[in-house]
């Protein structure tokens, strides 16, 4: 199989699908690698390093979507890259289209088989390859609120940590999954007075155990949620439900009743967002302010660590990358249920319940539709 890796065109996305060490084990079993020119430059991997791999680099992005059996990114495809892709062929990348119709309009289009990272499962449950940029994001979502609650970046001029003598901000975290862990993580680590809410009382019990007394834990209810967010310096939104668009939890009618200064990072953005207020944001013009709240809401965090970021991503994209190219998409889906709850688009049909019930298009079952191409 032919594999393509595009270079990112997200602003300031400079994260790979594949680094070179993942490309030398694709091509060891027999498959071809292309690669756009100086699509590694954002993590230190240079036109060089990818052919010494084994990789061939081709000057421009048509020329990957042009030759390629199957595309590896990293983000959603941008516009004109949905435009490149062809019937039939693989995308295999993050996609996050319940909030996005004009990109699920588009693939539905084109016709190719895409797969999308963060609704691949396991054995238990979880979404292998949605954790670890969950964990990047929640360990970001703290250095980016402590930052954004300096008066220089229009917050309320306090120090996350605090400091002898003087109380700590106050944070809360919105979900004790993944991205909420981590950010809880790094929050009491640099000093601060946090809070965890979530409607699981077994997720309650396991954080509680893990972190100790420092941390509280709220059962999650909407007088319980207004309560805490209202009194917070510093609200981390850490809210998934797979495949579709998060809730709006924290309403504009909160927001107005925060005290000026307060920051609000949404790490759901991805996902449509969990607070009302918020629409996307980018690593140049990262925040903006609506009733003297400063909001975070960068819809690619990951993409400010690209080196950490892409190492992490390839541990867990890779097996399923060598899977696909080995065996085809057909049988390779055929045999993994956990990697054909991936698939999201195939042949100009929606695969997958959450995004066909999100955007109004009608639900067909993925073997289904493999057995169409």
């Amino acid at each position: 199989m032919i594999v393509g890796v595009p270079k990112e065109i997200k602003v300031a996305e400079r994260r790979v699908g594949l680094k070179p060490p993942a490309v030398r084990e694709l091509v060891s079993h027999g498959h071809e690698v292309l690669v756009e020119a100086d699509a590694g430059f954002g993590v230190g991997a240079s036109d060089a390093d990818y052919e010494a791999a084994g990789a061939r680099t081709v000057p421009l992005a048509a020329d990957v979507f042009e030759s390629a059996d199957m595309i590896v990114k990293v983000k959603e495809p941008q516009p004109n890259e949905r435009a490149m892709l062809r019937n039939g062929q693989i995308l295999f990348t993050y996609l996050h289209l319940a909030p996005d119709p004009e990109q699920a309009k588009d693939l539905v289009a084109g016709g190719a088989v895409c797969i999308a990272y963060e609704t691949v499962t396991d054995g238990n449950g979880h979404l292998p390859l949605l954790a670890p940029m969950s964990r990047v994001a929640g360990r970001l979502s703290v250095q980016a609120g402590a930052t954004a609650l300096e008066s220089v970046h229009g917050g309320a001029g306090i120090l996350l940590g605090g400091i002898p003598g003087v109380v700590p901000a106050k944070i809360v975290v919105i979900g004790g999954g993944v991205v909420g862990e981590n950010a809880i993580d790094v929050a009491l680590g640099m000093g601060g007075d946090v809070t965890v809410l979530d409607n699981n009382v077994d997720v309650l019990d396991r954080l509680g155990r893990h972190f100790g007394p420092a941390l509280t834990t709220i059962y999650s209810t909407a007088a319980a949620l207004e309560d805490a967010v209202i009194g917070a310096d510093l609200v981390i939104g850490a809210v998934l439900v797979k495949g579709a668009r998060a809730p709006k939890l924290v309403t504009a009618e909160m927001v107005s009743k925060m005290h000026p200064g307060s920051v609000l990072v949404d790490v759901a953005i991805d996902q449509g967002g969990c607070f009302e207020t918020a629409r996307p944001t980018t690593h140049t013009a990262p925040t903006y302010v609506v009733d003297d709240v400063v909001h975070y809401c960068v819809a690619n965090m990951p993409g400010a660590v690209p080196r950490t970021s892409t190492a992490a991503l390839n541990a867990v994209t890779l097996p399923r990358a060598l899977a696909l190219a080995n065996k085809g998409v057909v049988q390779a889906l055929t045999d993994d249920p956990h990697l054909r709850n991936g698939l999201n688009v195939c042949g100009g049909l929606v695969t997958d319940e959450a995004v066909a019930r999100d955007l109004g298009y009608e639900y067909v079952d993925p073997m289904e539709a493999l057995a169409a191409l």
